[in-house]
This record gives C-alpha cells, structure tokens and sequence, in this order.
C-alpha cells in the first residue's frame, strides 16, 4: 500500500515554482486536477523500467534521482525540490526512465496524473515551454554532476550536494543520515564521515544524529566547485521563480 497521503487542507500552489510560473489560465485548468500529497522519507515514486502514472510538483520535500547498477549500487544524478517537477519521462515521450525517483527528505507536495500532463504538453502552449526549459536546465544539473563526481573531492562534491539541497528547501537545516549521503554520492559512509567532520571543524557545518544544520553558507560556496554555480545559473537563467505571462 502507497506510503502517500493527501491533506486536509489544500496547500499553495505557488510553493511550487514550476506551478507558480504558469500563466493563471492553465493554472486554474489544473488546479482541480492537482492532487497535495504527503511525500514520505525513501518513498519510491517511481522506478526504473516501470511505467510512470503521475508527475510530482515537491513543495517542501526534495526528491533523488538516483541510477541503479545490476549489483544494488546506486549514485544521484539529480535532485528535484519546489523548483522543478518529478517525472519528465513521461512528457518528453519516453513513458518510462532508466532512473529511480526516491523522496531525500520527507515534505510535502502535488501530483498530476500523467494523462493530464501530456495533454497540456502536448497543446503547445505555455506548458510546453515552461517544461522544455525546466527539461534543459535538469539535463544541465545531470550532466554537471557525472563532470563534479570525475573530477572534484569528495568536499567539493558534499558542500555541492548540500548547496543543491538547501536552494530546494526553506531554512538551513537538512534531514540526512550519513549513510544516505553516502548512498547519493556513490561512494563509502567512511568518506562522508571524514568529509562531513572538516566542514564541521572548519564550522561551516553541524551535524548531530542525522541533522545537518549549516552554519556557514558563504563559506560553503567558497569551499565548494564550479559545478554548484554552472548548475544554479542555468537554472535561475531559463526559470526565473515567476516567470512573466
């Protein structure tokens, strides 16, 4: 039985920026359409080679994209919070993804039957465009993070993750086991734990069972790569938070 729930009351769409950039027209067509729902830590909401019946529109939670080899392993290759939507595939025609889309930190949300998103994508209107630039600016986050994961430290690598992870949330604090960094990352608890402890100790970080506050968020912009800032201005280039209409 799905671990999603829906809500008594029916939050804001406009937490979602996507939702929020849409012109008040199509936003009223979908709006009874729209379905809050409660997304729960490690909730799969979609898998690899399966069919996708919904897209999702987080509001406060963050969603993983995550690839999975044959043998369990896995690596992100995305992160999706109030910017963006889960669930492209399903728009750009493919129906199914070789990824799994797994909630990092538990929020709330909307969903959309997939029926209703291809039929406004396929119109050629305002949905369309606003998708196909949220579309490059995803692929840009993907391509971004396979370069910083060859080629940047472990550190580098973290305080982009945490970066990432902070512009899709409100406040400083994140939810995060070390061993589900770890698992997001691609690489073993043991570097996490050494990576997370010089953050600390350069007091850009606290990090007490499981919480992750930061303390220091200029000096993790400093510490991190290029790969945070390339990801975060093509983003804020193609979806300004609310778009004109």
């Amino acid at each position: 039985m799905t671990a999603l729930a829906t809500h008594a009351g029916v939050p804001h769409t406009g937490e979602n920026e996507l939702l929020a950039a849409l012109p008040p027209a199509e936003l009223a067509r979908w709006s009874p359409l729209l379905e809050p729902v409660t997304l729960k830590l490690g909730q799969v909401l979609s898998e690899s080679g399966t069919p996708i019946g919904h897209v999702y529109f987080p509001t406060t939670a963050i969603v993983s994209l995550l690839y999975v080899l044959a043998d369990g392993a896995s690596a992100e290759i995305a992160v999706v919070g109030r910017e963006g939507v889960v669930g492209i595939s399903l728009f750009m025609g493919g129906e199914t993804t070789p990824s799994r889309a797994v909630v990092q930190s538990a929020g709330t949300g909307f969903r959309l039957r997939g029926q209703a998103m291809k039929d406004a994508f396929e119109g050629a209107g305002p949905v369309m465009h606003l998708m196909l630039r949220y579309t490059q600016a995803l692929i840009t986050q993907m391509a971004q993070t396979a370069v910083c994961n060859r080629h940047h430290s472990l550190d580098q690598q973290l305080c982009r993750w945490l970066l990432l992870s902070l512009d899709r949330l409100k406040g400083h604090e994140l939810v995060m086991t070390q061993e589900l960094i770890a698992n997001m990352l691609g690489v073993r608890r043991e570097g996490v734990t050494e990576a997370a402890l010089k953050l600390q100790a350069s007091g850009l970080i606290r990090y007490v069972r499981g919480h992750i506050s930061v303390l220091d968020r200029p000096g993790l912009e400093a510490r991190t790569c290029e790969c945070y800032a390339a990801v975060k201005n093509e983003y804020d280039r193609l979806l300004p938070a609310r778009m004109a209409t």
